[in-house]
C-alpha cells in the first residue's frame, strides 16, 4: 500500500485524506494544533468565532453535496439559511446583490435610480481579459461601479483595480444580463450564486463539520514540514529528513511550498515572488440586533469591508457580528472603528490571519503557470485556495479534493 503525505488539515487536506484513505496509508501533517485551516473556528461567551471569513456550506455540485451529506456529516444535522445581504450604498441601506436592487434604490433616489438603469442598458459585454475596475464599468456602468464596486474592491485587494486582473469573477459575483434585471425591476428576481442560500451546522458551529471531515484520518499535530526532497534511488519523497512517502498533496501556500523543496530552478523561486496575497483582521462583536446574514461596507471612511452577521447563521439567532479588514489591523484601531457604529456594542475576539485573499494581479496567471508547470512535471500534488492560488470557496477546495484524489488513485492502479 502506497504512503502519501498530505500537508495541511484544512478543508482541501482533510477531504483528499478522506477519500483517499481506502486505497493508501495517509498521513496528515499539521502545524497547528486543531483541523481546519483558515475555516477553523473558535469558541468566545459559548459562540462560534470565525477566524477568517464566515465560512459556510453549499454546492450546485451534486458529487460535492452528496460527498458531504452522505459521507461525512448527513444533511439532516445542517440547517439551510437564505442569505439576506445589505450593501451600504450612501446613505441607502440596499439589498445585495445591488445590480438586483434598482427598484430599491428608486425609492430613496429616483434620478440616481435612472442613471444607473441607463448606465447598465448602454453597456457592452466585459471581456475576462480587461482589468477588473474596467470590467465594472463595462459590466455596471459609471454610477454603480464608482459608487460601489470599485470602492469596495479597493478595499478587498488593497490596490490600484487598473492592475488587477478580472478572470477570477465568474462564480465569485453575480453577473447579470440587462433582461435579469430588467426581470428584478418587475419580479423581484434573485441570483442563483452557490451562497444565496446555504447550510449550517445545527450545533451553531462550523468547527462541527471540519471535525467530522477530520474523523477516521491520521493526523499529526503541530507538526511543522520544513524540507521536501525526493529520494531517486530509494523512489521516495523525504520530509524534515526522517519521513519517507511516495505521494506529497500540499495544501501549503505555494509561496511556502517552494521555499522548502529541494533543488528548485530560480524561476519558479522568481515566480513566487510575484505572488501577491493579502491578510485580514477581524473582531467578534455583541451587537444591538440585525436580519442580516452579510452587511458590505464600501465607504473609504471605515476601516472595514464587511460584517459577517455570525448570530444570524444559527438556528436561533443570536445577536453577534464579526467586523473584517484587509491587512494587519490592531486590536485598538478595530475597537476605535466599530466604536464609530452604534449598532457594534462590545468586542469579545479579536485575530490576525496571514492568508486569507489571493491577489489577482498582472502577474498572478503567468507566476502560477510556472510553479504549477514545474510540480507537475515532478509529481507534487497541490491544491486548496492557496495551494492552487485560486479564490476557492469551501466547495470548490472539495471538489477539487475530490478530483485530485481520481486522479492519484488512477496512477496507482497504473503502477
Amino acid at each position: 500500500m502506497k504512503k502519501i503525505c498530505v500537508i495541511g488539515a484544512g478543508i482541501s487536506g482533510l477531504s483528499i485524506a478522506r477519500l483517499l484513505n481506502e486505497s493508501a496509508f495517509v498521513e496528515v501533517l499539521e502545524k497547528d494544533s486543531v483541523p481546519g485551516g483558515i475555516a477553523k473556528t473558535q469558541v468566545f461567551n459559548d459562540v462560534a468565532y470565525h477566524l477568517v471569513g464566515g465560512h459556510c456550506f453549499n454546492s450546485k455540485d451534486k458529487s460535492v453535496s452528496d460527498f458531504v451529506f452522505n459521507k461525512i456529516m448527513s444533511k439532516n444535522l445542517w440547517h439551510k439559511i437564505e442569505r439576506n445581504s445589505n450593501v451600504l450604498f450612501g446613505d441607502m441601506n440596499i439589498k445585495y446583490p445591488i445590480e438586483y436592487s434598482i427598484r430599491q434604490i428608486y425609492e430613496y433616489d429616483k434620478d440616481k435610480a435612472i442613471r444607473i438603469l441607463s448606465e447598465i442598458i448602454q453597456t457592452k459585454a466585459p471581456t475576462s481579459k480587461m482589468a477588473l475596475d474596467e470590467w465594472f464599468r463595462c459590466k455596471f456602468g459609471n454610477t454603480l461601479a464608482e459608487e460601489y464596486f470599485i470602492p469596495y474592491n479597493k478595499k478587498i485587494w488593497q490596490t490600484d483595480l487598473s492592475s488587477v486582473a478580472s478572470d477570477w469573477v465568474k462564480d465569485k459575483l453575480p453577473t447579470p444580463n440587462v433582461y435579469d434585471i430588467f426581470d428584478s425591476l418587475f419580479e423581484g428576481k434573485k441570483d442563483f450564486m452557490p451562497h444565496s442560500e446555504f447550510y449550517y451546522p445545527n450545533t451553531n458551529n462550523q468547527q462541527t463539520f471540519i471535525d467530522a471531515l477530520a474523523m477516521g484520518v491520521n493526523i499529526k499535530y503541530t507538526y511543522e514540514v520544513e524540507s521536501i526532497c525526493y529520494d531517486p534511488v530509494r523512489g521516495k519523497w523525504i520530509v524534515n529528513s526522517m519521513m519517507e512517502y511516495d505521494y506529497i498533496v500540499s495544501t501549503m501556500p505555494l509561496i511556502e511550498l517552494v521555499n522548502i523543496l529541494c533543488c528548485v530552478p530560480s524561476e519558479v523561486i522568481e515566480s513566487s515572488k510575484k505572488l501577491k496575497y493579502n491578510s485580514i483582521t477581524n473582531m467578534l462583536w455583541t451587537t444591538t440586533g440585525t436580519d442580516n446574514t452579510w452587511t458590505y461596507l464600501p465607504n473609504k471612511d471605515t476601516l472595514y469591508h464587511r460584517y459577517i452577521h455570525i448570530g444570524n447563521f444559527y438556528n436561533k439567532h443570536k445577536n453577534y457580528t464579526i467586523s473584517e479588514s484587509i491587512g494587519n489591523i490592531t486590536k485598538n484601531e478595530m475597537v476605535n472603528c466599530g466604536k464609530k457604529d452604534p449598532f457594534l456594542l462590545e468586542p469579545i475576539g479579536y485575530n490576525y490571519s496571514k492568508y486569507a485573499y489571493v491577489v489577482f494581479d498582472n502577474n498572478h496567471q503567468k507566476s502560477v503557470s510556472v510553479i504549477m508547470n514545474y510540480l507537475t512535471q515532478n509529481k507534487i500534488y497541490t491544491i486548496g485556495r492557496f495551494g492552487e492560488w485560486q479564490y476557492y470557496n469551501m466547495d470548490i477546495c472539495i471538489k477539487r479534493s475530490m478530483a485530485m484524489a481520481k486522479y492519484i488513485i488512477q496512477e496507482q492502479e497504473m503502477c
